[in-house]
């Protein structure tokens, strides 16, 4: 063993506190290059010094002519060797990678094993999938619970159950946290969400989007209100981040109780089907408050609220690879935050000019037929690429993304395949948070309108659709970003004035020659107007009088009518004129949507 000089006379201080004999100690190393200390048994050690090493172990009773030798019980050297400086940094050195390597593990191979075998990856295997490669830093990794409650401290793992930091994605900074089930299953304590609050405090400083990997068993029950009070600044950060950054929340395991309204509060949710789900009170409560029996699947997962539902979630995927592909995909056309100057804007490949023969054909002429107006919305945007939220929930209107010479728009659309495009309660909301979510973040609007109405029937009244389509009117209505709408091929009623028109202040609105602006569809307002007299004839004068978009025209309610083919060219030219819009503030403290 190699002996520094200092640590010699340490041992020699310790002889000289045992003995009465003063003897002075140097490091053999004047004579060998070393210093040595020889092992007489387990118990003690012997110390040679001043000018030779003898093979034999010396006692005080067989001293060698020269050589002083000194018997030191070995606990005592230990003890000095434990408080050399460069002994207590290896030692530390040797606890840290410890420490490190249990947080890499989390609950060790059986449980991940568990993991692998429902379908799903570690929090960690999810990280590494989401982020460019190599490029995450984690931050508080070592971090650990202080709880003593049911035995909780014999059991501390560092990490406590959720990994956070940032990353790149496609080359843009992305903060994170992931839930690790492994760990106390993924539950929340008072450390837990210390550590996702901290990550969310350091995203909003950077003014980067933050996104949560949601799997966890909810509320760590033996730390008690730590938990529940984790659990509410949360919810607090979630509300000062909204309009800030965006916040993406992907449900991969389970996610229940209170820990649900975090994921609520965020922009986007994404499920993994069948291994994700959401709910407040669990099958068991409603089995024992309702008795109806009720599998976790039929009431929170995917299907239910990705699936057309509830409405809760925007999309879902058959597997974890997938669900995080589609999140950095969404990050691609999101901004970094609420400041203009962070929108994404890829190089222009599709030239902006470009005609679109194939939107001459693609609407009927009768009104009653049905399309799909995401063929439409295709022939228009870069690429025909678009990235749709909400695909199964209330179909009867499409929210998407998609690029426009590079530049992120969001695209609103009626979709006459379903409902005959309607408005109705789900369309209203589904809607009204697509474009509100725009506005805060600078997106400009495009809005494809062909809507009769909205949906009549005791079931919407009865649901609230005054309040919930007044939701969307209400969103249009406060937004400031470029509005720009095409009615492609009719515009009836309150409807009409909804969807984006010039009386909510839509910077450009254009019609095709063949739209209808009108109160109604031509049969039910000459049954109205004319009690059914002459039904053909009046029918025939009505629709030379509305059904086409040239009252509108001529009030001013629509800038141009333009032909389908030059739609793309006419709305590149407008976003590149209102990039530069600016609308005055009304002072407020806030407006009052009707929530």
């Amino acid at each position: 063993m190699k002996i520094s000089h200092q640590l010699l006379q340490k041992v020699a201080a310790s002889c000289r506190t045992k003995t009465a004999s003063t003897m002075m100690l140097r490091p053999l190393g004047t004579l060998t290059g070393r210093t040595i200390l020889s092992t007489r048994n387990q118990h003690q050690l012997v110390v040679h010094s001043h000018r030779q090493l003898h093979n034999t172990i010396a006692t005080p009773n067989n001293n060698q002519e020269g050589t002083q030798h000194h018997i030191i019980p070995s606990a005592d050297v230990q003890n000095i060797l434990t408080n050399d400086p460069s002994t207590v940094k290896r030692n530390f050195r040797t606890r840290l990678a410890q420490a490190k390597e249990s947080a890499e593990i989390g609950g060790g191979s059986t449980r991940i094993d568990k993991q692998h075998a429902k379908g799903s990856l570690t929090a960690r295997e999810r990280i590494s999938l989401l982020f460019d490669g190599g490029s995450f830093r984690e931050v508080d990794a070592l971090v650990t619970h202080r709880c003593s409650e049911f035995e909780m401290d014999k059991s501390v793992i560092p990490g406590d159950g959720v990994v956070v930091g940032h990353g790149l994605i496609n080359g843009r900074r992305v903060y994170c946290f992931a839930q690790d089930f492994t760990v106390y299953g993924g539950s929340l304590g008072e450390a837990h969400a210390k550590k996702i609050g901290k990550i969310m405090d350091m995203a909003m400083r950077v003014g980067a989007p933050l996104i949560g990997l949601n799997d966890s068993g909810g509320a760590r029950i033996q730390e008690g209100t730590d938990s529940l009070a984790g659990y509410a600044d949360i919810f607090q950060r979630n509300v000062d981040c909204s309009g800030v950054i965006p916040q993406l929340s992907v449900i991969m395991g389970p996610c229940a109780g209170g820990a649900v309204y975090s994921p609520a509060m965020t922009d986007f949710i994404f499920m993994v089907e069948n291994t994700s789900y959401m709910f407040v009170t669990g099958p068991d409560v409603v089995k024992t408050v309702t008795n109806e029996t009720v599998t976790k699947e039929e009431l929170g997962g995917a299907s239910v609220h990705a699936g057309g539902k509830s409405g809760v979630a925007h999309g879902s995927y058959p597997n974890d690879v997938d669900t995080l592909r589609a999140v950095r995909t969404l990050i691609d056309y999101l901004p970094s935050n609420n400041d203009a100057s962070t929108l994404p804007i890829r190089p222009v490949t599709d030239d902006p000019n470009r005609s679109v023969p194939a939107l001459d054909q693609l609407v009927p002429d009768d009104p009653n037929s049905p399309y799909d107006v995401k063929d439409v919305i295709r022939e228009i945007v870069d690429h025909g690429s678009m990235f749709e939220l909400q695909p199964e929930h209330a179909k009867n209107i499409v929210t998407a993304f998609a690029r426009m010479e590079g530049r992120t728009v969001g695209v609103v659309g009626n979709n006459p395949m379903t409902l005959a495009g309607c408005l109705d309660i789900g369309a209203s909301e589904k809607a009204a948070r697509f474009v509100r979510f725009c506005d805060a973040f600078n997106i400009p609007i495009i809005t494809i309108v062909d809507v009769p109405g909205f949906l009549p029937g005791t079931d919407q009244e009865h649901g609230g659709i005054i309040r919930n389509g007044a939701k969307l009117l209400f969103a249009y209505a406060e937004a400031t970003v470029p509005k720009i709408t095409v009615i492609s091929r009719k515009a009836y009623g309150g409807a009409y004035d909804v969807m984006a028109s010039k009386h909510l202040n839509g910077d450009a609105n254009y019609a095709w020659p063949g739209a209808e602006i009108a109160v109604m569809g031509a049969k039910g307002a000459v049954e109205i107007i004319f009690r059914g007299k002459d039904v053909e004839k009046n029918t025939a004068e009505y629709i030379d009088r509305f059904a086409n978009p040239m009252v509108a025209a001529q009030r001013g309610f629509i800038d141009d009518v333009i032909e389908p083919h030059d739609t793309r060219r006419v709305i590149c030219d407008d976003l590149r004129l209102f990039r530069s819009k600016k609308v005055p503030t009304i002072e407020r403290k806030h407006s009052n949507i009707p929530l």
